[in-house]
């Protein structure tokens, strides 16, 4: 039988050299990294407590942001009320929002002068601890408990409206729908979910450097800087940062194991009605759920807005070139990024199941190293040949397009798939090819995901404070840098205002390029 679709008609030669690129980085670096480390008999009694640390906050990051998601997912899943569509939405504010804003934020709320404990020792009760674990910990659930909860809430939107008539129909209890229903469905897609956040928290920098630290509270990320940055010890950065990466692709193996099923059945589209959850008790624990959600995610914002406002006139002067340069870096990583991600999938698209499987498994092998391992094997690379501290703005720029590839890709892939199953046989009867095929036929039609991968892409370089730590240049900071520097001369006012502009921008690149792909465009 022929097949439905004839393969897009584009020469496969742009992304295997876009996948080579990326392999070329990501192996590059891993293998330099190998290389110059040292083995096990250099791993010290503080780097076994780094281990055990860095594998203890993860664990509890991603129990305890699942753990509060679920409640939060289940009111989300069963309400109907004003500002619903607007609050999902509002759950992807976190996953933009750069860590060193929200950890200031976090400081501004829970900090040894912030509004809870000034709380507290209004009320005689003992204040919050903010920095070593619990703080670690109080970042991680704020930065990840949106995407638990996203990724939980696909899992109930996924039951089909069927199961819950028919659990109507034969008149079951509310705990007979928990055991029946929704339980099953949490069992496969709460692995999942714990694992995502785990490989986030692994890899996690800026909150280990701004509320970890000491002997007990140091991450093999915040060992990897210092052995670099404090001692220049290369060849113990090296040992550490292998164990990084063999930690990261075992929890990554983990994580494509598990991975969560979309569906679960026909009738996802359907609203559904739940009788089960009409109990006064009921609406009075989700409503409590979500706003206390909201309080959590909202007040710490708020804050950083609030104080950044006040120290907006009183910024020093070296705050807007190293903004310029941020915004620069990102322009630059995100052209890099999108460029590579649409190579990569035009020519994956192209492929049969399984090799395209085998694509795009290499294009993600970025997301099992963190900026910093990559970083540092690009530092052993360069170093012989170039001084890498005066390229570094230009390494900055590469990794932060390495590290938002993968999420460019799953945005543009579902696009790039629509356009070879219904439109490839018109592009072969037209002949259409090379530029004249991208430019009728894939740009007006992938507009609106590329447009929003290259916003997401902005926003995720814009907000990084890894690579640049090591290469770090008075001259040549970026704004997450500057604020880094603030916040260590204590200068909370200021640093807040810088926070409120690295906000400002973030967010305003996100929407600019977004909203270019809004523009009416033939259809």
């Amino acid at each position: 039988m022929a097949r439905s679709a004839q393969p897009l008609k584009l020469g496969s030669l742009p992304g295997i050299l876009a996948l080579a690129c990326v392999l070329a980085l990501g192996l590059g670096s891993f293998a330099a990294v190998l290389v110059r480390a040292e083995g096990p008999g250099r791993f010290s009694a503080a780097d076994w407590a780094a281990l055990r640390f860095t594998l203890l906050q993860a664990f509890l990051s991603a129990l305890l942001s699942v753990s509060l998601a679920i409640p939060v997912a289940r009111a989300l899943a069963r309400r109907q009320f004003p500002g619903r569509s607007f609050l999902i939405i509002a759950l992807g504010a976190p996953f933009i929002l750069p860590v060193i804003v929200a950890v200031m934020g976090l400081l501004a709320t829970f900090g040894r002068s912030g509004i809870v404990n000034l709380a507290l020792e209004g009320l005689g009760l003992p204040d919050i601890q903010i920095y070593g674990l619990q703080g670690v910990l109080v970042a991680h659930v704020f930065l990840n408990l949106p995407l638990a909860v996203r990724l939980i809430l696909n899992g109930w939107a996924a039951i089909p409206a069927e199961r819950f008539r028919l659990a109507a129909s034969l008149d079951f209890a509310p705990r007979d729908i928990w055991r029946l229903v929704e339980k099953p469905m949490l069992r496969s897609v709460l692995p999942g979910a714990a694992l995502a956040v785990f490989l986030i928290c692994l890899t996690s920098f800026t909150v280990a450097l701004t509320m970890g630290g000491g002997p007990r509270a140091t991450t093999l990320e915040l060992a990897i800087y210092q052995s670099f940055r404090m001692e220049f010890d290369l060849a113990h950065a090296a040992t550490l940062a292998s164990v990084q990466m063999a930690l990261s692709l075992i929890a990554s193996g983990a994580s494509l194991a598990v991975a969560t099923p979309t569906a679960f059945g026909a009738g996802t589209d359907r609203s559904i009605v739940r009788w089960d959850s009409n109990h006064g008790l009921h609406r009075l624990a989700d409503a409590l759920w979500l706003g206390a959600m909201s309080l959590f995610l909202a007040l710490p914002i708020l804050l950083i807005v609030m104080d950044g406002l006040t120290g907006l006139p009183g910024l020093p002067v070296s705050i807007w070139p190293a903004a310029a340069r941020s915004v620069a870096v990102a322009l630059g990583s995100t052209a890099l990024a999108t460029a590579l991600a649409l190579a990569i999938g035009i020519w994956k698209t192209s492929l049969g199941p399984r090799p395209g499987r085998i694509v795009d498994g290499l294009a993600m092998l970025t997301l099992t190293a963190s900026p910093l391992v990559l970083g540092t094997g690009l530092f052993l690379i360069l170093r012989p040949a170039m001084d890498p501290v005066r390229w570094a703005l230009l390494i900055i720029l590469v990794v932060n397009a390495a590290m938002a590839l993968p999420f460019a890709l799953r945005i543009i892939l579902p696009g790039l798939a629509d356009i070879r199953t219904n439109h490839a046989r018109l592009a072969e009867s037209l002949d259409l090819r090379g530029t004249s095929w991208l430019r009728y036929l894939v740009f007006p039609r992938l507009r609106r995901p590329l447009c929003f991968a290259a916003g997401l892409s902005a926003a995720l370089s814009m907000g990084d404070l890894g690579v640049i730590t090591l290469f770090a240049d008075p001259a040549k900071a970026t704004l997450p840098m500057e604020i880094y520097s603030l916040m260590g001369a204590y200068k909370m006012d200021l640093a807040a205002a810088a926070a409120l502009v690295l906000v400002a921008l973030s967010f305003s690149l996100f929407w600019l390029l977004d909203r270019m792909g809004h523009r009416d465009v033939d259809a």
